[in-house]
């Protein structure tokens, strides 16, 4: 069987986190992760371009059979959310343009799937997700932890429904 690929993301507009994992069976390994980092002095639109080319660069790299976005959840501060929510859908619009389907857990039913409870703390997300992929150091910062859980839940929701979606 050959592997899966997915890209997970985990939107945001100061840092994206990206994390790409193949699965082949029941193994899991990372393929290339980071977090795409811009800051509040440019202007929101060139944000928008910055994200859009580094997360093309990781479609093109990895070229991925899927891409899992988490959803977001926002309590009251709806500002941070519109901006958020447009970075997401450059995330949206490639996986659209590429043809590549897409997953959205939400963060619980990540924390979930990776560590066992949907109330998981941040280092615990880290922690696991080192293990899980026997990756050598930590993975930083926790978007990018956050964005390879997001691909391996991606890959087990995936599960036997991968030829039957869009």
């Amino acid at each position: 069987m050959p592997d899966i690929v997915c890209l997970g993301i985990d939107p945001g507009l100061a840092r994206v986190g990206y994390g790409a994992v193949a699965q082949s069976g029941l193994d899991f390994r990372a393929l290339n992760y980071g977090c795409i980092q811009t800051t509040p002095k440019m202007k929101f639109t060139e944000r928008l371009l910055i994200i859009y080319n580094a997360v093309l660069e990781q479609i093109d790299l990895c070229s991925p059979d899927l891409i899992s976005v988490e959803r977001l959840f926002f309590g009251r501060n709806t500002t941070t959310a519109e901006y958020v929510y447009q970075a997401r859908g450059v995330v949206m619009l490639l996986s659209a343009m590429k043809n590549i389907p897409v997953i959205e857990p939400k963060p619980n039913q990540i924390k979930l799937k990776i560590c066992g409870t949907g109330k998981a703390e941040k280092h615990q997300v880290q922690e696991t997700v080192q293990r899980f992929l026997n990756l050598e150091t930590l993975p930083r910062p926790d978007d990018t932890a956050d964005a390879l859980a997001a691909a391996i839940t991606g890959l087990s929701m995936m599960g036997d429904d991968f030829n039957s979606m869009p």
